[in-house]
C-alpha cells in the first residue's frame, strides 16, 4: 500500500482518496478552508465545480481523443487539443446552462426521464426496456441508478433549455440560395508568377545586415540548454528476480474472469445507401427501393464488392464496403443485431440505421469463448512478473531517492549502491535524443523544473523509473552577429528578394492599369502569362494550387473591376492576377441541394446562437479557476 500510494502520489486516484478524507476532516470540524480549498477546481457565481466533476469530464474527453487517435495519443496531442481548457469549459458552461434553466423555471418531469431511459438502447433486450439490463450496464459502468438518473435529468434538462434558446432559429430560401451561389460560383483568372529565387545579384551592405540585425536579433535568440545526470530503472531489468507460482496464476485466472472471454466477432461488408434520419418518408422510400436493387442483384449471385463499389455511399466503397472483423458493441444498435444473427454468407434486406439502410453480408462468425487456465497461463506469468518488475523498479529508484535525499549527488549515491548514472547531451525543452528515454519531452519538462544541483522526485516516462539531476546550464542569449552572420545574410537576401519582386509585380501591374496587356507586358520581361482555368472558392487553382489570398482577391474581380489592387504575395511566389470570366452556378443543383443546404445552415446558425449565449452570460458571470487548473 505503502508503494502505491507513493508511486500514485500525483494520480486522480490519490487526489480523490486525500479528498475523503479532507470531507471526513471537515465533518467533525478538524478540516481547514486549505484543505477545503484542495478539492475545489473552479467556482461559478459562487458555486464550486469539484475535482471528481474535474476528473469524470477529464477522462471522457481523453477516452475520446484514445478511441480517435489510438496508440498516438501522447502528451503533446493532448497540450495541442489543451484537454484541461477543455474540460473547464464543457464545466463551467453545464453550472450556467442549468442555472439558468432552472431560473427560468425548466423542469425535466419523471415521466419524461423515464421515457427517455425506457427509449436508451443499451438498456433494452429485443427493443424493450430491461431493468435487468439496466442495473447490469450502469453497475459495469460504476453507476447506480440514482447517480444515472439524476445526472441523465441534466442532460435532458439542457437539452431542452438549448433547444429554447435556439427555437427561434430559421434559415430562409434566399438565404439558402445566397449560400449556393456563393459556394459555386467559379471563376477564371490570367496571372504571371514573379518569382524571388530569379533575383540572384543580391549583394547586403555591412550597415544592411548590422541593422537587419539589430532588428531582427530577437528571433534568433538561442534556446536555453541543461544538461542532466540521470538514474533510470527499467522493470525488465528486474524481471529476472520474479518468480510466480502456480497458486498465483491460479488466483489470477479465478479473480479476474472477464480478462479470459473471447467475445462473438462478425466479419463482413456492407453497401449504405445514405439518408438522413430525419428525411421525409418520401427520400426515405426512394433510398430503400435503391437499397433493394443492390439486395437483390447481390441475392442473384453478382460479386458484392463490385455492387459496394457501384452503389454504396458510405467510406468503405472503394474497399467493397469491407468492414473487417468487429464486436457487437462496435455497430450501431440496428445493424449489430442484424449482423450478429446472420450465418457466414448470409446477406441481410435493407436495415435501417440513423445512416441509411445497409445491406449486409456476413463473411465470417467468430464464436465467443472463455479461454482456459492452461491456455491463459503465460499471459497472466507474464503480465504478473511484470507487475511485480514494476514494484521492484520503483522500490529501487524509492531507495536511491531516500540516500540522495541529504547528499544532494546522484553519482555518490548510485556508486554507493553499484548502480550507474547516465548524463545526457545539452538539450533544449525538446529533450534530449539519449538512447532508451521513451518520452524526451516528458524527461525535458520534468528537467527544466529543476535548480542547479536540485535532484527530481521520482519521474515515470512510460519505460520505468528515473531520477534526474540538473548539473549544468546554459541560459537563453542572443548571439553575437558574427556567430550566426550566415544565416542572417541569408534571411536578409529571401528578404530583399521578396521586396523586390515585389516592387517589380506591382510596377508591372501598375502597367496593366494604365492599358497595358498582359501578355505582351509579361514578354517583355521574359515572363509568361497564363490562364488558370474556372474555379470554385474551396478548390484549388490550376497551375497554382489551393492559395486563399489568390482566390479572395479573384472573387473580388469582375468585368468592371479586372485587377486587384495590388500583387499578391503567395507561400513562396508574387501574383499579379486578372479578371477573365465568372460562371455562376446551375440553379437545377440548387433545387436538389436546397434540403440538405438549409440543414447545415440551420445547424451552423444554431451554433452561433447557442455559443453567443453561452459567451454573454459567461461575461455577466463570477468565474474563478484554480491555479493548478488553468491551462498552460
Amino acid at each position: 500500500m505503502l508503494y502505491l500510494m507513493r508511486k500514485y502520489a500525483r494520480s486522480w486516484l490519490i487526489k480523490l482518496l486525500l479528498g475523503a478524507i479532507v470531507v471526513v476532516f471537515v465533518l467533525w470540524g478538524v478540516g481547514s478552508y486549505k484543505s477545503q480549498k484542495n478539492t475545489k477546481v473552479a467556482s461559478v457565481n459562487g458555486e464550486t465545480i469539484t475535482l471528481e466533476e474535474y476528473k469524470e469530464t477529464y477522462g471522457r474527453i481523453i477516452e475520446q481523443l484514445r478511441q480517435q487517435f489510438g496508440s498516438r495519443l501522447d502528451d503533446d496531442l493532448i497540450k495541442f487539443f489543451r484537454v484541461k481548457q477543455q474540460t473547464l469549459d464543457q464545466l463551467i458552461d453545464k453550472r450556467l446552462l442549468l442555472n439558468e434553466a432552472r431560473r427560468l423555471n425548466f423542469q425535466v418531469s419523471d415521466i419524461e426521464l423515464a421515457q427517455a431511459i425506457r427509449n436508451i438502447g443499451a438498456f433494452q433486450s429485443a427493443g424493450v426496456f430491461d431493468s435487468r439490463r439496466y442495473r447490469d450496464v450502469l453497475s459495469r459502468n460504476r453507476l447506480t441508478p440514482e447517480t444515472f438518473e439524476v445526472s441523465h435529468r441534466e442532460v435532458m434538462l439542457i437539452d431542452k433549455f438549448k433547444a429554447y434558446i435556439e427555437g427561434n432559429v430559421k434559415v430562409s430560401d434566399p438565404e439558402a440560395l445566397d449560400w449556393y451561389n456563393w459556394e459555386n460560383a467559379s471563376v477564371e483568372i490570367n496571372y504571371v508568377i514573379f518569382d524571388p529565387g530569379n533575383y540572384k545579384n543580391i549583394r547586403p551592405t555591412e550597415n544592411e545586415i548590422k541593422t537587419f540585425y539589430n532588428q531582427n536579433k530577437e528571433s534568433y535568440k538561442i534556446e536555453p540548454k541543461i544538461k542532466v545526470r540521470y538514474l533510470s530503472f527499467d522493470p525488465i531489468s528486474y524481471s529476472p528476480l520474479v518468480s510466480i507460482s502456480d497458486k498465483e496464476l491460479q488466483s489470477y485466472y479465478d479473480s479476474n474472469p472477464d480478462e479470459f472471454k473471447v467475445p462473438k466477432t462478425v466479419e463482413a461488408r456492407h453497401i449504405l445507401i445514405q439518408v438522413d434520419q430525419n428525411a421525409a418518408e418520401k427520400e426515405v422510400i426512394e433510398a430503400k427501393q435503391k437499397a433493394l436493387v443492390a439486395y437483390e442483384e447481390a441475392r442473384g449471385g453478382k460479386d458484392f464488392s463490385e455492387l459496394a463499389k457501384q452503389y454504396s455511399d458510405g467510406p468503405t466503397k472503394n474497399k467493397g464496403g469491407y468492414l473487417g472483423t468487429f464486436k457487437r458493441r462496435d455497430m450501431i444498435k440496428p445493424f449489430a443485431d442484424r449482423a450478429f444473427a446472420m450465418q457466414a454468407g448470409e446477406i441481410s434486406e435493407p436495415v435501417r440505421t440513423q445512416f441509411g439502410w445497409h445491406i449486409i453480408k456476413v463473411e465470417k462468425v467468430n464464436k465467443g469463448a472463455t479461454l482456459g487456465f492452461s491456455e491463459s497461463k503465460d499471459k497472466i506469468r507474464k503480465k504478473l512478473i511484470n507487475d511485480k518488475a514494476s514494484i521492484l523498479a520503483y522500490d529501487a529508484a524509492e531507495a536511491a531517492y531516500n540516500a540522495s535525499y541529504e547528499e544532494e549527488n546522484l553519482a555518490k549515491t548510485a556508486a554507493a549502491q553499484k548502480l550507474i548514472t547516465k548524463t545526457t547531451e545539452f538539450f533544449t525543452r525538446a529533450g534530449p535524443k539519449a538512447k532508451g528515454i521513451k518520452s524526451p519531452s516528458k524527461f525535458a519538462e520534468a528537467a527544466f523544473k529543476l535548480s542547479l544541483n536540485e535532484i527530481s522526485d521520482i519521474q515515470d516516462f512510460g519505460n520505468g523509473y528515473y531520477l534526474l539531476q540538473l548539473i549544468e546550464k546554459i541560459p537563453e542569449k542572443i548571439p553575437p552577429l558574427d556567430d550566426i552572420k550566415e544565416k542572417l545574410v541569408a534571411d536578409l537576401v529571401k528578404k530583399k528578394q521578396a521586396t523586390e519582386a515585389e516592387k517589380n509585380a506591382n510596377d508591372f501591374l501598375g502597367s496593366l492599369k494604365t492599358g497595358a496587356d498582359m501578355t505582351a507586358a509579361a514578354k517583355k520581361l521574359n515572363l509568361t502569362a497564363k490562364s488558370s482555368g474556372y474555379f470554385k472558392r474551396n478548390e484549388s487553382i490550376p497551375g497554382i494550387g489551393y492559395d486563399p489570398q489568390i482566390i479572395a482577391s479573384a472573387f473580388k474581380l469582375s468585368e468592371k473591376k479586372k485587377l486587384s489592387e495590388k500583387a499578391i504575395k503567395g507561400d513562396k511566389l508574387i501574383y499579379v492576377i486578372s479578371f477573365k470570366g465568372r460562371k455562376e452556378p446551375d440553379q437545377q443543383g440548387f433545387d436538389k441541394e436546397k434540403k440538405q443546404i438549409k440543414d447545415n445552415l440551420l445547424r451552423n446558425k444554431k451554433l452561433e446562437v447557442f455559443s453567443a449565449w453561452v459567451a454573454s452570460v459567461r461575461e455577466k458571470s463570477e468565474i474563478s479557476i484554480e491555479e493548478e487548473f488553468k491551462d498552460e
